[in-house]
Parts: structure tokens; C-alpha cells; sequence
């Protein structure tokens, strides 16, 4: 009785952390962050300079599948969040085009490129 129990405990616990490590990994992006002048995106919605939008890469576009999600991007030890309203089609995989104001709470404009990490939210 006593191994019986012992072990359905041990299959139990055993279950239980499968279960918290099995679950969704949050895939990290890096590559080069840059801005551009926003409009009509790819996604097609209008929008201004002031917003915190992102192009996507052509690979992590897909298709426009990611339209209007949130992304978080780090660079220079800060994270902000914004919403993927383009496609930039020059952009190397891992690769993202920012609004101005966007770009600007990183780093100014005149710096032009950033190393950045980002993840959708």
C-alpha cells in the first residue's frame, strides 16, 4: 500500500512539472531596428508618426497574419510595446522598421539603427 501510494505521489509531481515546463515558449526576435515615415501600411490602416507602429520583417509578417498585435521591443535597456500595422520588406529577418516617436523613446533618430530584441505580447 505504501509503495502503491509513494508512487502514484512520485507520478503526480512528475506530471505536474511536464505540465509547467511543457508549456509555451515565448520566442524571442533580434535584429536591426530602424524608422521610417509611417502612412497606409500593408495592414491598411492609416496611421501618423506619432503612434507606436512597427513593420515587420517579410518572414514574421506572414502574410499580414500578425496585423493590429502587440509586440514588446527592448533596446538600450528599455522596453516598449507597439502594435504591428506594416510590412517592411527590406528588413532582414528579425528585423523591424519603427514609427519616429517610436524609435525616439530608444534612441534619436540621428542614431538611425539599433540592436533591438522583441517578442509578440
Amino acid at each position: 500500500m505504501f509503495r502503491s501510494t509513494l508512487a502514484l505521489l512520485f507520478l503526480t509531481l512528475f506530471a505536474s512539472v511536464l505540465t509547467v515546463l511543457g508549456g509555451p515558449i515565448e520566442k524571442r526576435n533580434s535584429g536591426r531596428g530602424t524608422y521610417y515615415a509611417v502612412g497606409l501600411g500593408a495592414c491598411g490602416v492609416t496611421n501618423n508618426d506619432n503612434q507606436a507602429i512597427v513593420a515587420l520583417n517579410t518572414a514574421d509578417y506572414a502574410g499580414g497574419a500578425h496585423c493590429g498585435q502587440t509586440i514588446s521591443i527592448t533596446a538600450n535597456g528599455k522596453t516598449h510595446s507597439a502594435q504591428v500595422m506594416d510590412l517592411c520588406p527590406g528588413c532582414a529577418p528579425g528585423g523591424i522598421d519603427m514609427s519616429p516617436s517610436l524609435f525616439e523613446s530608444f534612441a534619436s533618430l540621428d542614431v538611425g539603427v539599433l540592436q533591438v530584441q522583441w517578442s509578440f505580447a
